[in-house]
């Protein structure tokens, strides 16, 4: 019975071991496709059967994209946006959660409901509505509609995540704030907020790289106002300078630039990143 136990104990690690590379092999290998791609030369990109390791290593494909004007102005565009979007998600979605988790008033259960249930709607089912809003208010192809249209599905999340963070806070501190002086406002911001510092890292986090990466309301109101495209348009748009027929390296290129600010953000931020994440998770 010993040996059928540490048997079937071997056997259980070594399935555990092979579904862990099995997974880690299917979420790695778009980006190294992608980076391998990036680095082989025009000829090697679309000879047949396809290499897997470049047989030489070109970095012509990195400074066609960093010489390409739209793509440098959709880079920007997207920083703009990217960080603007953060900024008014964090500061509504503070105030907001602030009231939805510390404050009593009637109807606060179906408000976060009603504020949860905004994220389930697909973004195509709701475009039509929002081009005809961004119509009314003249702001087609400007770098503003992009901010509007991005709360949409930012703001909703920030605001359930700090609730629940907002919640977790003991009440004594607010207490104590009243007690010593301390007006409900000065309680917010200087006792309270900083508390939350992991959760508005993971959500200011989680909704920069829901910004950066949108394409469908980029394209939709930037289509006929290249200045204000962002750069998941600009890729889709791009027409390449070495290659003579569809630019593969140079797009691929493009990606790996795109994705590295993400890949910094996410190891500078990590540890709080995980404390967001994992806060409220057990009540002591």
């Amino acid at each position: 019975m010993v040996g059928e136990t540490g048997r079937g104990k071997v056997i259980g690690q070594v399935v555990f071991i092979i579904c862990v590379v099995a997974i880690f092999i299917y979420t790695v290998f778009p980006f190294y496709w992608a980076l391998i791609s990036s680095l082989k030369p025009e000829a090697e990109l679309i000879r047949t059967p396809a290499t897997f390791f470049p047989q030489s290593i070109t970095f012509d494909n990195f400074l066609a994209v960093l010489r390409n004007e739209k793509f440098l102005r959709g880079l920007l565009n997207s920083t703009v946006v990217s960080v603007s979007v953060v900024l008014l998600a964090l500061t509504i979605g503070a105030f907001a959660a602030y009231a939805l988790g510390r404050l009593k008033f009637r109807g606060k259960r179906w408000m976060l409901y009603l504020i949860l249930s905004m994220t389930l709607f697909p973004q195509i089912s709701i475009l039509p509505g929002l081009f005809s809003v961004v119509n009314d208010l003249r702001a087609y192809g400007s770098i503003t509609s992009l901010m509007l249209t991005y709360m949409i599905f930012t703001l909703p999340f920030t605001v359930w995540v700090l609730t629940a963070f907002f919640k977790t806070l003991p009440g004594e501190l607010e207490q104590a704030a009243l007690v010593d002086g301390c007006t409900p406002f000065q309680t917010f911001y200087r006792i309270l907020l900083p508390l939350t510092a992991p959760a508005l890292v993971t959500t200011g986090l989680l909704a920069f790289i829901a910004a950066w990466n949108e394409y469908l309301f980029a394209l939709t109101f930037t289509l006929t106002a290249p200045a204000a495209q962002t750069v998941t348009v600009a890729i889709t748009n791009f027409t390449g300078v070495v290659a003579r027929n569809e630019p593969f390296g140079e797009i691929m290129a493009a990606s790996i630039i795109v994705t590295v600010p993400l890949i910094f953000l996410v190891l500078i931020f990590q540890r709080r990143i995980v404390q967001g994440l994992t806060a409220g998770a057990v009540k002591g």
